[in-house]
């Protein structure tokens, strides 16, 4: 694809996600943080990436060596903000196999589009208002790991809880519904059949616990301190 077409094109698209198109074009989204905790090497796996939206998860899985990647989306493709064209343009000018299904998250089934040997949930969770009926549908369609990003609240608490968000009160997100602390997460990610659950980033350790209590006290967005020490993106590995 010639560069300058393809910089005019991009240049048209509301892009969530910063992919790099090559020949130093990169879409104008937010970063992709999870991609630092993908396998580096996925040579024969088969990937199902869901909530794909622009599809850097997608694309990152392919270039990694995975034998087959299925991208899903229905919200973001159909109803949110964005829309498909970021992903059908990404996909064309990387000249990737990558393929498409648009469906509800909550139309899952092994039945219907068969198991993937990794399963990509990025930012997804607190976005949806029944997440442990989602982590079940995700589970039926897991060959043997599921990827998880998702933003944790009211870390302080050792006890599993989940808050739930009525209206902007996560980070200005109308379409944020719910956070689980930790204890709550893997307690779910159980129920609905994990077996072995890992936190892979950020690692959870006291010199991180520090620096984070440290961040509370001068917060930089407007948020109150339980706010800034409760709340984090995290990405946890669980396997079948």
């Amino acid at each position: 694809m010639d560069p300058s077409y393809l910089k005019s094109e991009v240049a048209k698209i509301e892009w969530f996600h910063r992919i790099d198109l090559g020949n130093g074009i990169v879409t104008p989204g937010v970063s992709t943080p999870g991609l630092n905790v993908l396998p580096k090497d996925l040579s024969g796996v088969t990937v199902l990436d869901v909530g794909a939206a622009d599809g850097a998860y997608s694309f990152e899985a392919e270039r990694r060596g995975a034998k087959r990647v299925l991208a899903l989306d229905y919200y973001y493709w159909n109803r949110g903000w964005g829309s498909k064209a970021g992903f059908e343009l990404a996909r064309k000018a990387l000249e990737s196999k990558v393929e498409d299904m648009e469906l509800d998250l909550f139309e899952l089934t092994a039945e219907r589009i068969g198991q993937f040997d990794l399963v990509l949930l990025m930012g997804v969770l607190h976005m949806v208002r029944h997440p442990l009926l989602a982590l079940e549908r995700i589970f039926s369609v897991t060959g043997s790991r599921m990827i998880l990003q998702a933003h944790l609240d009211m870390q302080y608490c050792n006890k599993p809880v989940m808050r739930f968000y009525p209206g902007r009160e996560l980070e200005n997100d109308p379409e944020g519904w719910w956070s689980p602390n930790q204890p709550a997460l893997e307690a779910m990610l159980k129920s609905a059949g994990f077996r072995e659950i890992k936190r892979v980033w950020p690692e959870s350790s006291l010199r991180y616990k520090l620096q984070k209590f440290r961040r509370a006290i001068v917060p930089r967005r407007k948020r109150s301190f339980l706010d800034a020490l409760g709340q984090e993106w995290v990405v946890f590995h669980a396997w079948r």
